[in-house]
């Protein structure tokens, strides 16, 4: 049997004293695991860490539930009690020691663990750690673990039996999985969305979802670290270091020292004494002219290494390291000169427009996730220029991973506690479960330059007030009613805040998402707005021009993903409708959702022909529309200071509101998103018979540039041109200039022009965009066929497109989900040349032959 080991050791024993460095090993128990149901004598092998829904598609026992109808098919999994098991011999450098832990940073979720027959834990949430002290157990010889995984469903249902309906759900898919109307998710402290979402099937899992090992040491080990960043500036970082260790015995004259990795510089050292248990010592030092961790756009994100050791005479008897980022964060609250809530961020005394998305778990089978894809999804949301992104609550609190490319990326994290549009029954046993859950995760992650909020979740206090939830439960259970709304507001004005003052008493904590204040729901002028007006009630595009807010936090527009994803979900074309059943069932908006995206589609671009070209269209739909919206509370700077899209990513194949699809591959509005997030831009809104042109910059200096604006008629002759030098305000919007439409159509109709606008800074930044002076239904665009030029170039191809006439929103595609272009669902000029690069493992011949063009202009070919 293998065991994979990991000695964070120095094999040193210290002169003249008994003690040792601390070797904290670990052995990795992941391999030699079975599985099987509890109720059978089956037993098939496993992969830890894993999910049983995993587990059993590798041994054929379900089809995949991403692909057809299929997800119907494993409703069963999650009625069903699982055993895992496992043989494994604890090594000489484990059993050495004086303390051996088994550890398991994740259980999904009701389990019992048992070593050699003896039951040595139950679990009751699948966010928090567990570590049982095992010394006296192990054996030198075989030891077997087991773990005993009870059904979620069969542990939950007598709890919601006690209180039927007193708690609310809002994207519990129970009839899906067979249980009525019983939204049972409220019980469980397990993530939300394995129950179902507007956005993601029911497959409620089970499993050893993150590491499992045996952590052994001795005498002494540092258990946590904690940097608090009490005042920072570009001059000066005054820091605490707060450190707990454990100890074995007392120890006298022990120093701790706290030391700069990449330098070697000792940054500060304080004697102490250990007593025997844990200790909590602070170590305060100050870095000058400290190196400042910035977010995308603004400048790097310098990190420190940072090592702590503990010594005794000349001999370290324990080390840790943690990597961290020196800024200062303030969340700007107070309020404007109407006596509404702001809501901003100040980076290092900076305000930051929040340029950012939304993320949810990347798979409803959470280790399926490789390192590989993480790096990509985060990677995505820096090339699309954005600087912050919102870990949101229905979800997990993420791997370590994520937070450490985030903190190496520049992206500013908004992290929400794991609560998200529901009520909860939050006393008892479940709010103290809790309160672990809460202090667990603050401690895991604190150290973390890029957490700049933690958040007590989402929609729930809306929910409570502005859905009719309260209103409802008042008429038919009044004292429920009293219960629910004090349970919440405890749990999220009394319980999560009291926990991050203790826990991380220089960072910020804000009560939950859309602004809340206690007794009231969110009015949509205070604080951070969650806006789906469009979208949800049909409002068109246009509206976000209108609609106003500090920070919109969520908003955002469905499309399906494209035709070679919808392939991998959907093989059989017979399903290639947007009312089929299988459709459908890749649609969690709810039934009238694809007819919704339809009526846009047609009330903005008009019919399309067929499938293939309605995919199309609807990407094109949410590409527009998200762009409409970003732009315009862009311009609203300063009054308004943050644009977070609803969503980044999707967790299985469907129609979303995502702007890359399950797979990766981005959509019509991540790249769209990308340009609208540019560090400068240049906007136009047509208001009247007058075209207002505006130049919005995240540059922290006022630049000297020119701006252009260009004329054409779509069968591409050029109407107009002028140029004008500017003066680009900091950090701000600036209306740059208005012109009355007369004077820019000479004598056209609007539905014959296209508006492009370029403008540059002496530095050489330079940005350009179309605009459209009617609805794109209306445009007389005329039927194109553009010209393109395939070359080879390293990594790929090189695609050059061209045409004589103004064309529309080009879609490039080679029906290969794992290909990707550079640059997609661009605009044509007329005669104006636009390349892009095409990464793919197909041949040239293969590229050839699969490459195809979309554009809107089809859409009058009719």
């Amino acid at each position: 049997m293998r065991e994979r080991i990991l000695c964070l050791v120095f094999m040193i024993v210290a002169v003249g004293t008994n003690l040792r460095l601390s070797a904290q090993n670990r052995q990795y128990l992941h391999e030699g695991w079975t599985f099987g149901e509890a109720r059978l004598p089956n037993r098939y092998p496993a992969i830890v860490p894993g999910v049983v829904h995993t587990d059993l598609m590798r041994q054929g026992l379900i089809d995949d539930p991403y692909v057809g109808l299929n997800e119907r098919k494993v409703q069963w999994v999650d009625k069903e009690d699982w055993i895992y098991e496992t043989t494994f011999q604890a090594t000489a450098s484990i059993i050495e020691n004086e303390r051996v832990e088994l550890c398991f940073d994740g259980l999904d979720t009701y389990a019992d663990v048992y070593l050699n027959e003896t039951k040595i834990l139950g679990t009751d949430n699948m966010f928090r750690r567990w570590r049982v002290d095992v010394k006296q157990l192990l054996k030198t010889g075989d030891n077997v673990l087991r773990v005993y995984f009870h059904s979620p469903i069969k542990v939950d249902m007598p709890k919601w039996e006690q209180h039927p309906h007193l708690y609310g759900a809002a994207n519990d898919q129970s009839e899906n999985g067979g249980v009525l109307d019983r939204k049972l998710s409220v019980f469980a402290r397990k993530a939300g969305y394995h129950y179902g979402w507007d956005w993601g099937p029911r497959l409620v899992t089970s499993g050893i979802w993150r590491d499992v090992y045996l952590e052994a040491w001795s005498d002494v080990r540092i258990s946590n670290t904690h940097l608090r960043q009490q005042q920072v500036s570009k001059r000066l970082a005054s820091l605490r270091n707060v450190v707990e260790v454990e100890a074995t015995r007392d120890i006298t004259n022990a120093v701790i020292t706290v030391t700069d990795e990449s330098s070697g510089r000792t940054l500060a050292k304080r004697k102490c004494t250990l007593r025997q248990g844990q200790n909590t010592i602070p170590v305060d030092f100050s870095i000058k002219n400290p190196r400042l961790w910035w977010c995308n756009g603004l400048g790097k994100p310098e990190l420190y290494t940072l090592s702590t050791q503990v010594s005794v005479g000349r001999n370290m008897i324990a080390k840790e390291k943690t990597r961290v980022g020196l800024r200062s964060v303030e969340l700007v609250t107070e309020p404007d000169a109407s006596g509404k809530h702001q809501f901003y961020f100040k980076l290092n005394g900076v305000p930051v427009f929040a340029k950012g998305t939304n993320y949810i778990p990347q798979d409803n089978l959470l280790t399926n996730v490789t390192p590989k894809r993480y790096r990509q999804t985060l990677q995505d949301a820096v090339e699309a220029n954005m600087n912050m992104i919102r870990v949101w609550g229905g979800g997990i609190y993420e791997n370590d991973l994520f937070y450490d490319l985030c903190d190496e990326m520049g992206l500013m994290v908004w992290q929400d506690f794991m609560f998200a549009c529901s009520t909860y029954p939050a006393e008892g046993a479940w709010l103290e479960n809790v309160r672990h859950e809460a202090v667990d995760n603050i401690r895991r992650l604190r150290n973390h330059a890029s957490i700049v909020l933690w958040c007590g979740g989402n929609e729930c206090m809306d929910a409570w007030y502005n859905w009719g939830w309260k209103h409802r439960m008042e008429q038919t259970n009044p004292e429920g009613a009293k219960l629910v709304e004090q349970q919440q507001e405890h749990l999220y004005y009394d319980v999560l805040k009291e926990i991050t003052s203790e826990q991380i008493p220089d960072d910020i904590y804000t009560v939950g998402s859309p602004f809340t204040v206690r007794g009231h729901g969110s009015d949509g002028e205070n604080g951070d707005r969650h806006f789906y007006g469009v979208g949800h009630r049909r409002m068109p595009v246009s509206k976000y021009n209108e609609e106003k807010s500090h920070f919109f936090s969520e908003y955002g527009m469905q499309s399906f993903p494209e035709y070679a994803t919808v392939l991998r979900f959907a093989p059989d074309t017979t399903t290639h409708s947007i009312g089929s059943e299988l459709m459908m069932s890749h649609q969690r908006g709810g039934v009238d959702a694809n007819k919704v995206i339809e009526w846009y589609v047609k009330s903005e671009y008009g019919k399309p022909r067929d499938f293939r070209q309605f995919l199309y269209a609807s990407q094109l739909l949410q590409g527009d529309a998200m762009r409409t919206a970003i732009e315009a509370h862009r311009r609203d700077m300063p009054h308004c200071m943050g644009s977070l899209l609803w969503q980044h990513n999707d967790c299985w194949p469907v129609a979303s509101w995502a702007t890359r699809d399950y797979y990766g591959r981005w959509k019509a509005a991540h790249y769209m998103v990308r340009k609208a997030f540019e560090p400068l831009i240049c906007s136009a809104l047509v208001s009247g018979d007058t075209l207002r042109v505006y130049a919005v910059s995240d540059f922290l200096k006022q630049q000297q540039g020119t701006l252009k604006l260009t004329v054409y008629s779509l069968d591409g002759e050029q109407i107009m041109q002028k140029s004008m030098s500017v003066k680009i305000s900091a950090n701000t919007s600036t209306l740059m200039q208005e012109c009355p439409l007369e004077d820019i159509l000479k004598g056209r109709k609007r539905e014959d022009v296209v508006v492009n606008m370029e403008i540059s800074t002496a530095a050489g930044t330079t940005h350009q965009d179309n605009v459209f002076l009617c609805l794109q239904k209306d445009l007389n665009l005329q039927p194109v066929r553009p010209e393109y030029n395939v070359e080879v170039e390293k990594g790929g191809y090189l695609i050059t497109v061209r045409a004589h006439q103004f064309v529309r929103a080009i879609c490039l595609s080679v029906d290969d989900s794992n290909s990707h272009f550079d640059n997609n669902y661009f605009d044509l000029l007329p005669e104006v040349p636009v390349r892009c690069h095409l990464r793919t493992d197909l041949s040239l011949s293969e590229v050839k032959e699969k490459l195809t063009l979309q554009c809107l202009n089809q859409f009058r070919e009719q």
